[in-house]
């Protein structure tokens, strides 16, 4: 079987597995059997199972990461149509977004350096907070990997998604414009689809905060990447 076949089937399968899992999920919403958890899991293990290379399966998959860059812009409809809520808050989200982007970055790096990791995976862990089309280009400047990048670009999504309401509870937050904002910093794409989930508000905020955030690290990466590992 030629590369070209492998290519094809694999991203059939991709398909197919994130077909299936929709629909598991649709009766059954559990962390565990979220799309965005489920379909990765099963993937890894079909192509370890079956000796496929990710350099075969990426062949014709790519499109599909290709794909994030209009998904993400997307948000910026209903961002667009409830422009009074951006008005009322410009200036609470503006400081809001440059103080999450330096808090992720700052500790992210500090704490990789805390527990000694290399400094691949320190680079590669300071843009995880933003969604993927932003943190791969964010990336680049500071030399992160790409495919460590995307690795936790995910796990910090979910992990924000799975957590934000309890943090939310227990530290006594009630406000959506403040809820959005938390899960737009934090967890972007991930946290902005629960936090459309809680209201309208607060998933039109967690839009605008998720790419402005985005924004912000992109063009601040050089000047991060110099402070961080070249002062």
């Amino acid at each position: 079987m030629n590369d070209l076949i492998i290519s094809l089937l694999c991203l059939a399968l991709t398909l197919l597995v994130y077909y299936l899992n929709k629909r598991l999920y649709q009766r059954w919403r559990t962390l565990l059997l979220m799309p965005l958890v489920m379909t990765p899991l099963v993937l890894v293990v079909l192509l370890l199972i079956t000796h496929v290379s990710w350099k075969d399966y990426i062949a014709e998959s790519h499109w599909l990461l290709w794909l994030l860059g209009p998904a993400t812009l997307a948000f910026a409809v209903p961002v667009y149509e409830n422009q009074e809520i951006i008005k009322r808050h410009w200036l609470s989200l503006s400081l809001g977004v440059a103080t999450a982007t330096l808090v992720s970055v700052c500790s992210s790096v500090w704490l990789a350096r805390l527990l000694t990791l290399p400094e691949s995976i320190q680079r590669s862990l300071a843009v995880r907070s933003i969604t993927t089309p932003f943190a791969l280009a964010a990336a680049k400047p500071i030399g992160g990997q790409p495919d460590l990048v995307a690795l936790f670009v995910v796990i910090t999504g979910v992990f924000g998604m799975a957590v934000g309401d309890f943090l939310f509870l227990r530290i006594a937050i009630k406000q959506g414009v403040a809820k959005g904002a938390g899960f737009g910093a934090a967890s972007h794409g991930a946290g902005t689809a629960r936090a459309y989930q809680i209201g309208q508000q607060e998933g039109v905020v967690s839009s605008l905060v998720m790419m402005l955030s985005g924004v912000v690290t992109v063009i601040l990466a050089p000047l991060l990447g110099h402070l961080m590992w070249q002062a």
